[in-house]
């Protein structure tokens, strides 16, 4: 068997199990909540060992991953109503030692460590833990979990990058920022998008059928996860550029290789970086439009 067959049959062993890990753990938010305490503690310190090798940094990666696996817990238990925002004081405690810690370690660069430490928690910590924004929805006094939305939103990711592939490989003539990934074209982006727009008429009507379980006032209409589907095609493509840009700017391939075939965490899910918190704001941003027009009716 040829080494190129080998890699393909991995990438796909692997390709299932992460679908198949990320998609039932969002049936159970106890589930949902470890694997992406996981997830945000692995990134960060992938993220942190990928800077520490640039001259001149020095980044705390234990404390940098244990604050981002707080933040991501304490954020959940926030937006399940466990606990209340003091929750937070630790995090923000844990973040200002960071900043005066740097006074007496002598690096030659504490901007830089200021900086990379600070980009862990902005770029990595906060867009995970703004999915429990989306699993966790309030009305009134009650809070449910929703699994529908965010998990839709990687449902969204991944069809746009099957559907981006598969238009691009036949289509594809023309680059979509070839400075920072050569292989992403416009007619692969269009591609995905109309694959995208699909699946979310799709996940629509299943939600308003009343086959899913939602709470009322909770539902989205199929025009509206149709713009959901936008919302995240649009800034998965920017985060996984994101990603790319750094990548290059760092001078590395591959983000780690904890994922066989699939390089390393930040790889994986570099789309979802810009994707998640993009999608808290059009969530939010469409309530708010329909809670005005209540009010004026």
């Amino acid at each position: 068997m040829s080494d190129k067959m080998k890699n393909l049959i991995t990438r796909a062993i692997t390709g299932v199990f992460f679908v198949a890990a990320v998609v039932t753990c969002f049936l159970r938010p106890e589930a949902m909540i470890f694997l992406f305490a996981l997830v945000t503690g692995l990134t960060v310190w992938e993220f942190t060992g990928i800077v520490n090798n640039i001259e001149n940094v020095s980044v705390n990666r234990f404390l940098s991953t244990v604050a981002a696996v707080y933040f991501f817990l304490g954020m959940a238990g926030y937006c399940s109503g466990i606990v209340p925002s003091a929750v937070f004081i630790p995090y923000l405690l844990t973040v200002v030692y960071m900043f005066i810690s740097e006074l007496y370690t002598k690096a030659p660069n504490s901007i830089n460590n200021w900086a990379y430490t600070m980009l862990s928690q902005m770029y990595i910590a906060l867009p995970f833990a703004t999915l429990n924004v989306l699993a966790f929805r309030g009305i009134g006094d009650m809070v449910y979990y929703n699994y529908l939305i965010p998990l839709s939103v990687f449902i969204f990711l991944w069809t746009n990058d099957t559907g981006a592939y598969l238009s691009g490989s036949l289509f594809g003539n023309h680059k979509l920022f070839p400075r920072v990934s050569p292989g992403k074209s416009w007619e692969g982006s269009i591609g995905g998008g109309i694959l995208v727009l699909i699946v979310a008429t799709a996940i629509g009507w299943y939600e308003n059928s009343g086959m899913h379980d939602v709470a009322e006032g909770l539902a989205m209409s199929v025009p509206a996860w149709m713009g959901l589907g936008l919302v995240v095609v649009f800034f998965g493509t920017w985060g996984d550029l994101v990603e790319s840009l750094f990548k290059r700017t760092v001078g590395i391939k591959d983000s780690g290789n904890i994922l066989p075939g699939h390089g390393g965490m930040l790889d994986r899910f570099d789309s979802s970086l810009m994707a998640i918190p993009a999608a808290v704001i059009y969530i939010y941003t469409l309530r708010s439009e329909e809670h005005t027009s209540e009010l004026q009716s």
